[in-house]
């Protein structure tokens, strides 16, 4: 979903003290030995001991384990980020943040075999904290949202690029819980359990909060021309009050 995977170039992430770890090309074995956590074979005893061992490395600061957290959860967290931020050209940054703030507080980690779970709320919390922080000080910086940087779909034309741009405008007239919700289910396509995990919130939340989403992007996508048509073609919103 992103082209470019961390801030600064794929090879390289800050950690804590603004130390880099280099991310070297990837090897065949070592993708064998560390299959996917949500893969059918990452999700065998064997992934359980996998995630044990990467995790007693990364509390130790071993710089092997710290590429192969990167490398084995870039995929998902780029995912999340980029459903909650939309088309947005600080997503690099932000999951770089989600990567620097994993290996300073991987510490308060319980149990191991949580990472993938731990690391998914991290992500959702972390551009939640940056949508947040936009919106604080966008009445400072005269920033309107026509006027927020571009990070067009790749390879999309120029009408699907610009039905994005309009949904995000939708969006951004949603309280932050609400979108960032919104995004995780429907730009994500994660399953309702794994919004709410995610979220940190119980299943019943979720579902009061997704309902209030839905009927905010319906009301503010009906003030988009680009939208409006787009809704009376059919589809999941096209009667919705």
């Amino acid at each position: 979903m992103v082209t470019s995977a961390l801030p600064r170039s794929r090879g390289e992430l800050l950690t804590p003290g603004r130390a880099t770890v280099r991310l070297p090309p990837p090897r065949e074995e070592t993708r064998a030995r560390a299959p996917d956590e949500g893969s059918p074979e990452g999700s065998a005893a064997g992934s359980a001991d996998g995630s044990n061992r990467l995790v007693e490395g990364l509390r130790r600061r071993d710089p092997d384990a710290r590429t192969e957290l990167v490398r084995r959860h870039l995929p998902m967290v780029e995912r999340l980020v980029a459903a909650a931020l939309g088309p947005d050209s600080e997503i690099p940054d932000v999951v770089h943040d989600v990567f620097v703030r994993a290996l300073e507080g991987i510490g308060t980690l319980k149990d191991p075999r949580a990472l993938v779970g731990w690391l998914s709320t991290l992500a959702v919390f972390t551009a939640r904290d940056k949508i947040r922080r936009r919106r604080r000080w966008r009445w400072i910086r005269f920033l309107a949202p026509d006027e927020l940087p571009e990070a067009p779909a790749h390879g999309a034309d120029a009408d699907t690029r610009a039905t994005l741009q309009a949904a995000y405008r939708a969006l951004e007239t949603l309280p932050t819980d609400e979108r960032v919700a919104f995004g995780l289910r429907f730009v994500a396509e994660m399953e309702l359990t794994e919004v709410a995990a995610a979220c940190g919130v119980s299943l019943a939340t979720i579902k009061r909060r997704l309902a209030r989403a839905e009927t905010g992007f319906v009301a503010a996508a009906r003030t988009s021309p680009l939208l409006t048509a787009r809704l009376g073609r059919g589809g999941r919103w096209r009667d919705h009050e």
